[in-house]
């Protein structure tokens, strides 16, 4: 059995992890007086001491914390680490679980103004970080070890290894819409996808560590995909929330993006973008009194997966051109943007190589399109409870299209 056999093996027939508090996962450790004060107010933040440098110890339980943090909230992205090389889990684990923290503000937060709060505490944060001072937080601590490892390679010595700026940009992306902001258009909803769910993509790229234009495209592509889809799978519990944390496998479900929920509140909202449903001629009312029966209600969320459904297409085209050598078929449109500036564009041989070194950060593609054939085969019903369930189909998916290189 091949290690990477190996690896699904565990994943798809370990027994769930019974959700610890983080003293658990070391009590000798300086990680819960952080979380104790983060707690408790959001304007300060507990850094370590230039000579207390996180230990093994401390990077250990922050591993295991994070770890965690995607067994419980995110399983599709924990399950899919297992088609990352070994010395990027460091950043892939720090970096999605840094997305959850945030993805988790407004429907955690009791208040707005506490909501902001905490929005800052993390842009503070991932700044102390960027500075060599990791607050004692264990995606800190964790992302303070990978950025540490990474300025250590040679070949990066003329860049920083990940880009703050995109940190921010997931931060900022996420706030926009905590209040409850609708989507204006669907191409408003395709930039919010951009800003969080593409960005995550691009910064695990940067963790390989892999500069390519070609890889970029394909992740800004798939990224849109991924973070349409997660807006459509978080509408039911939107429009009808109920008490408690909906971040959790408890229910089977990964990460939902609740971001939309506004500081707690416990209103309905429907997150599908305006222009689309008044083509569809979908109210919002409508949906929140009857739910899946709301007319033209299927028509608006056909036409919101059918854009993630284009991106794969398009994703999945690019790559076949690709391994034809021949030109990916159309322009970058970031290119010349931060962090996406590139030295030269090589060759077909070497893009047939990038590609070949993305494509274990790429496999939320496969992640994506289980989920829209799910929904195609309840004829486009998202609020039906088969949509919610854990798929177990993923692991073998994902393992063929890591082996036959196309997703």
């Amino acid at each position: 059995m091949s290690s990477l056999q190996a690896r699904l093996h565990h994943l798809i027939f370990q027994k769930p992890l019974t959700p610890l508090l983080l003293h658990q996962y070391s009590k000798s450790s300086r990680i819960p007086l952080l979380l104790h004060q983060a707690s408790t107010s959001s304007r300060s933040t507990y850094t370590l001491p230039p000579s207390s440098a996180p230990s093994a110890t401390d990077i250990a339980s922050a591993k295991s914390y994070c770890a965690s943090l995607l067994k419980k909230y995110d399983t599709p992205s924990y399950t899919l680490l297992a088609f990352l090389p070994a010395p990027t889990h460091a950043a892939y684990l720090a970096l999605r679980a840094f997305n959850l923290e945030i993805a988790r503000i407004p429907d955690t937060a009791s208040t707005p103004a506490i909501a902001a709060l905490r929005f800052q505490f993390w842009r503070d944060n991932i700044a102390s970080t960027f500075s060599a001072r990791p607050p004692a937080h264990p995606i800190s601590i964790l992302l303070s070890h990978a950025l540490s490892t990474l300025r250590n390679q040679p070949s990066l010595t003329q860049r920083e290894p990940l880009s703050k700026a995109w940190f921010l940009r997931i931060i900022t992306a996420r706030e926009q819409y905590a209040a409850g902001n609708p989507y204006t258009t669907l191409d408003d909803l395709e930039k919010y996808a951009e800003s969080t769910y593409s960005t995550l993509l691009y910064l695990t790229l940067q963790s390989l560590p892999l500069n390519s234009i070609t890889a970029d495209h394909l992740a800004s592509h798939i990224g849109k995909a991924a973070g349409i889809v997660a807006v459509l799978r978080g509408l039911p519990l939107l429009a009808f929330p109920g008490p408690g944390n909906h971040h959790s496998n408890s229910s089977s479900l990964p990460v939902l993006d609740f971001q939309q929920r506004g500081g707690g509140a416990r209103q309905g909202v429907v997150t599908l973008p305006l222009d689309v449903m008044a083509e569809a001629r979908v109210r919002d009312e409508d949906v929140l009194r009857q739910g899946a029966s709301a007319p033209g209600l299927r028509d608006a969320v056909f036409a919101v997966a059918t854009r993630a459904s284009d991106h794969l297409i398009t994703a999945r085209t690019m790559l076949a051109n690709v391994r034809k050598g021949e030109d990916v078929g159309h322009e970058f449109e970031y290119e010349g943007e931060e962090g996406h500036r590139y030295s030269e564009e090589g060759s077909m041989g070497s893009q047939k190589e990038e590609v070949n070194r993305a494509l274990g950060a790429l496999m939320p593609a496969v992640s994506t399109q289980l989920w829209l054939e799910r929904l195609q085969r309840v004829d486009f019903d998202v609020f039906r409870e088969e949509l919610r369930g854990r798929e177990w189909r993923l692991p073998w998916r994902a393992y063929w299209a890591f082996r036959r290189k196309m997703f």
